[in-house]
């Protein structure tokens, strides 16, 4: 097997490990998971995408596959989709543009709580739940998770190097 052909199939597999990771966790806490008010600890997996981007697709497919088996079916695809990928793109973006680790943690906890503006839409769509109050609580919930985890994440990519894992 050549040398690229090693790196596209561990960053198939690591992504794979990851989508099943953000599914464990998310079941883990499934009573919280999904509405208004949302704590997935899965959440905190957003954060990889600051280390390198590549993890992007691991964590999109944990939240479309969650949503599509135990959300709310097409919408939540949809909506919860693109919330997360809107995120991780902006964040992905930055990653040569703002070197400061600390930095992107921030900004990437700023876009997902911002994004969570397309949940409480969609919830306002399906469920007819009042629009602001229900943004006012999916952020921040999102913020809770994201702000508590981003520390974490930062102490343990010191040990682990995220970027050098794919």
């Amino acid at each position: 097997m050549h040398i690229a052909q090693k790196q596209k199939t561990r960053v198939v597999v690591t992504n794979g490990i990851i989508m099943a990771l953000y599914l464990a966790l998310t079941i883990l806490v499934t009573p919280v998971a999904s509405g208004a008010i949302q704590f997935r600890i899965s959440e905190s997996l957003n954060h990889l995408v600051v280390f390198n981007r590549k993890y992007l697709w691991g964590i999109l497919g944990g939240v479309v596959v969650y949503n599509a088996i135990f959300g709310m079916g097409w919408p939540d695809v949809v909506f919860g989709g693109a919330q997360t990928l809107l995120a991780l793109a902006l964040t992905s973006a930055l990653q040569k543009v703002v070197p400061n680790v600390k930095v992107r943690l921030a900004l990437n906890t700023l876009f997902f709580t911002v994004s969570m503006a397309l949940i409480a839409a969609m919830l306002n769509i399906t469920v007819a739940a009042p629009f602001w109050p229900t943004y006012g609580w999916t952020a921040l919930s999102e913020f809770i998770i994201m702000a508590i985890s981003a520390p974490l994440m930062y102490f343990i990519n010191r040990g682990v190097d995220f970027g050098d894992r794919i």
